[in-house]
């Protein structure tokens, strides 16, 4: 067997120091549990194998037991351990029971562990054991699951937790987690270390991630025969929203081929500006979606794409092949949506229809892994409600509830698409409730550190292009300087073109746009007399919703309320529908509410 490097070979960042000191003192007092959470990129698996090896160092422990969600991710821990001389056996099974005694441990899945506890129950209490249990909220998927893990991993000596996610849709309890009871007598998570994607950004061990949001017209056939249309983002009901959702992701329409289009030209600039070797991943929602995306995107880059499906017993070593090489762009339908490293990723495109915090924090958790320079990661997003929530609210720190709390005013209902996020990986076909007929794209809005930034642009516009052509490699302050000076420059030459009379005002989202020069502009005045006869009353909303949006997310941050509710109370404040339905005079009476807290 092995020993382990030594403690100080592998230098860690200063999260991973106070984790480290928060964990030697409270096992010091005698806790054998301890739960970290820290969002992804930051650096678990590295925090994790320095606390093994200085438990085998120090003989608390002689064998180590990794529970991994994936069949891939086993693969990636082994040689995570190896390198700091740890050897697991990522091939153990159920049926052999035994693994050579060349091996410290050995690398699980959730449902290994679940399909015979008694096993690794026993292999616990023969051998002195830290269980390091990954992406723990895993084994919150099923009772059985953890059920199971509480069964198996009861007799170790220690466990060590760890998450980027700790939040669910369920209320099912995760083993070897302690809850306590909030002021509104919820039992949420208690984490002993916690690093957020705020914290982790700061410390710039994260890349800063910019949302780009697509919106279009979406035409699509209900069960009944009536043709409707909608405006993706626009206020609809559930039902609605969902159905021009899954219109946009159609590759038979136009949505999908635009969004392609423009990531891969984000894609192109974030290549030629510092990062040579970036790579972009489509997310679909099925197998045959993820075929479709792929056909469009070799005709729309001249090059094959990777297409990892989860059926394909060559899913691993592709996703290997793809992180060693400098290939364009690989499609997935879940392989990659949680723990797998490809740290060359930059830019991705959002094309499922699942919209859970859980699943949505996971998918952009493949973006945001620094490698010490000041890149920058792109995701391309249908600009639906609940992502744009979730896109604002990046930077929010969640626990597990055991309990449904309250559903915060102007949210969506995330137990609408809980069915969504069921693992699938082909569409269900029984469901005729609609049939898809057309869509449209256009550039909607782009979301960064919680604020938003541009006005609409039509694909392929000199207005898109000023957001698909930000530099590859910034900070996460000049990304926020430029994306306002873009939008400055827009509003700027839309007034003087509306000035010019209109002959030459040019259609929705197809003004020319100046080049990046010129000093950021004031943002809008969001007064009566900005609302002149003479301007678009569409301008109008866009700009006092994005004002208002803005003014809420620095609220957020002063406060650390939710977006959700500081929404909430401003209405209950000044009356008035949601904010998308909300007149400009109504949203001009929230805009000076707030600004009244703030003073």
């Amino acid at each position: 067997m092995p020993a382990a490097s030594s403690s100080g070979s592998h230098p860690l960042r200063a999260w991973q120091r106070a984790a480290l000191a928060a964990y030697q003192a409270r096992t010091s007092a005698g806790a054998r549990d301890f739960l970290a959470v820290a969002t992804p990129g930051a650096g678990k698996t590295t925090f994790a194998l320095r606390v093994a090896a200085d438990l085998l160092r120090d003989g608390v422990v002689r064998a180590i037991t990794v529970v991994a969600p994936t069949e891939h991710l086993k693969r990636q821990w082994a040689q995570a351990a190896a390198a700091m001389g740890i050897a697991l056996d990522p091939a153990f099974r159920n049926t052999a029971g035994v693994t050579s005694s060349d091996y410290t441990g050995v690398v699980l899945t959730y449902a290994q562990v679940a399909a015979h506890p008694a096993l690794h129950r026993l292999r616990c209490e023969r051998r002195r054991t830290l269980v390091i249990l990954d992406e723990i909220h895993h084994a919150g998927d099923a009772l059985s699951w953890g059920d199971a893990a509480r069964e198996a991993f009861t007799p170790a000596v220690r466990r060590l937790a760890l998450t980027g996610t700790p939040f669910r849709s369920d209320v099912n309890p995760i083993p070897f987690v302690t809850y306590v009871p909030g002021p509104d007598g919820v039992l949420r998570s208690i984490a002993d270390s916690s690093y957020g994607y705020a914290d982790a950004l700061r410390d710039a061990v994260v890349r800063p991630v910019l949302f780009l949001a697509y919106s279009g017209e979406m035409s699509w056939r209900t069960s009944a025969g009536h043709e409707l249309s909608a405006r993706l983002g626009e206020p609809l009901n559930n039902e609605q929203t969902a159905a021009a959702w899954r219109t946009a992701l159609d590759p038979r329409g136009d949505w999908i081929p635009a969004v392609l289009a423009a990531a891969d030209t984000r894609l192109a600039q974030v290549r030629g500006g510092g990062m040579a070797d970036a790579g972009g991943l489509v997310i679909a929602t099925d197998h045959a979606n993820a075929r479709a995306y792929a056909t469009i995107l070799r005709r729309v880059t001249g090059t094959e794409p990777v297409v990892v499906l989860s059926d394909d017993p060559a899913a691993s070593s592709k996703i290997e092949a793809f992180r060693a090489s400098r290939d364009r762009w690989m499609v997935a339908v879940r392989m990659v949506s949680e723990g797998v490293d490809v740290p060359r990723l930059a830019v991705g495109v959002y094309a499922t229809s699942v919209a859970t915090p859980l699943f949505f924090a996971q998918a952009v958790g493949r973006f945001v892994r620094g490698r010490g320079r000041p890149e920058t990661a792109s995701i391309f997003l249908p600009s639906v409600p609940a992502l744009l929530a979730l896109a604002g609210e990046m930077e929010v720190q969640r626990d597990h509830a055991l309990d449904k709390p309250l559903r915060e005013p102007d949210t969506f209902d995330d137990e609408a698409l809980r069915e969504a996020n069921r693992r699938r990986d082909v569409p269900d076909l029984t469901d005729r409730s609609f049939t898809a007929l057309g869509s449209s794209a256009h550039l909607d809005r782009v979301i960064f550190d919680g604020g938003e930034f541009g006005t609409q642009a039509a694909a392929g516009s000199a207005e898109e292009e000023d957001f698909l052509g930000l530099p590859g490699l910034l900070e996460p302050d000049q990304v926020a300087v430029l994306l306002k000076q873009r939008e400055a420059a827009q509003l700027a030459a839309r007034r003087k073109q509306e000035r010019a009379g209109p002959a030459n005002q040019p259609g929705q989202g197809m003004t020319a746009v100046p080049g990046q020069a010129g000093s950021p502009a004031a943002r809008p005045d969001p007064s009566p007399d900005a609302a002149a006869a003479d301007r678009p009353t569409y301008e109008v909303l866009i700009e006092l919703r994005r004002e208002l949006n803005r003014l809420v997310a620095a609220h957020h941050h002063r406060t650390g309320r939710a977006h959700g509710m500081i929404h909430g109370e401003l209405r209950r404040t000044c009356g008035g529908p949601a904010t998308g339905q909300a007149t400009a005079a109504q949203l001009r009476a929230r805009i000076d509410t707030i600004r009244r807290w703030e003073t």
